[in-house]
């Protein structure tokens, strides 16, 4: 395990020396089946493949749960041995932001609906530490499931417009047997809240049915719908509906080409976000 900056850049350029291309699959640790798939994923694009584990704080608002968020570093390391045992870069916050850091990386556009709107610095502090990831390690190609669908927009977006020279590669969302997407934030759900958290899903399921099967064209239509379903769950609170366009994040009036459908809602004191892309040919 890699612990330092310097340590890494060693490590990276040992690899390139040895015309090995780098796979990364940023994580902040807490592992589950869904890190899991990227790594598998990882490994047939590469012989080289590193798992960052890194809770990040910048990414975290006032009141959010950044003390609080899950860390097993020790059974993260057991889980990684099962798909391959990558090298793993796990440094401690001072290692990543010495004293006096003082610099962030904004994305407009793409960063500022949605998440972007609840949580006003989140995508600040997610382009920053993912950008200091990609230069610290070196890497070729990066690793991110389609759950943090805005995530991926952002990063793109700072991938491009920077010419950073890395691949960005998307996963599909890993799911439990009944729909819910596989989160870290997941164990903080009790028995009862688990029960009702797979509306979510379930909700999606129904919108997608609206809009491939029933020819449902009009968004706002399809938003009631998912709303309604959410409700059913009396613990749920929901903060957005969204059908937007999948590359810009426009909101939708219309659904008559490809659109991504997000949602987040708050159950307790756990935030969940799901997601789903609607890639059927409209006629």
């Amino acid at each position: 395990m890699i612990t330092t900056i310097k340590d890494l850049r060693r490590w990276s350029r040992q690899q390139h020396d040895s015309q090995k291309q780098i796979a990364l699959v940023p994580t902040m640790g807490a592992l589950h089946d869904g890190h899991l798939s990227l790594v598998k994923t990882a490994n047939q694009y590469s012989d080289t493949v590193l798992v960052s584990i890194f809770v990040n704080p910048i990414q975290f608002g006032v009141n959010e749960d950044f003390h609080q968020y899950p860390r097993s570093l020790e059974n993260d390391l057991r889980l990684l041995q099962t798909v391959g045992s990558p090298e793993v870069f796990a440094p401690d916050v001072a290692e990543m932001y010495s004293a006096g850091f003082d610099v962030s990386v904004h994305v407009g556009g793409v960063s500022q609906p949605f998440e972007g709107k609840i949580r006003p610095t989140h995508f600040d502090g997610v382009a920053t530490v993912v950008l200091k990831l990609f230069l610290a390690s070196g890497a070729d190609i990066a690793f991110f499931g389609q759950k943090d669908f805005q995530q991926v927009c952002v990063v793109r977006k700072m991938v491009t417009d920077l010419n950073v020279p890395v691949e960005i590669v998307v996963c599909p969302i890993i799911r439990e047997p009944d729909g819910l997407a596989m989160s870290s934030r997941n164990r903080y759900l009790s028995k009862t809240q688990r029960s009702q958290a797979i509306v979510l899903s379930q909700s999606l399921m129904l919108a997608e049915k609206m809009i491939t099967c029933d020819n449902i064209r009009d968004a706002e239509t399809v938003r009631e719908k998912i709303r309604s379903k959410i409700e059913t769950a009396p613990d749920m609170k929901i903060d957005y509906i969204a059908i937007a366009d999948p590359k810009t994040l426009h909101e939708l009036t219309t659904i008559n080409s490809d659109a991504i459908i997000l949602l987040a809602a708050k159950i307790g004191t756990t935030r969940l976000i799901d997601n789903l892309l609607i890639t059927t040919t409209m006629s």
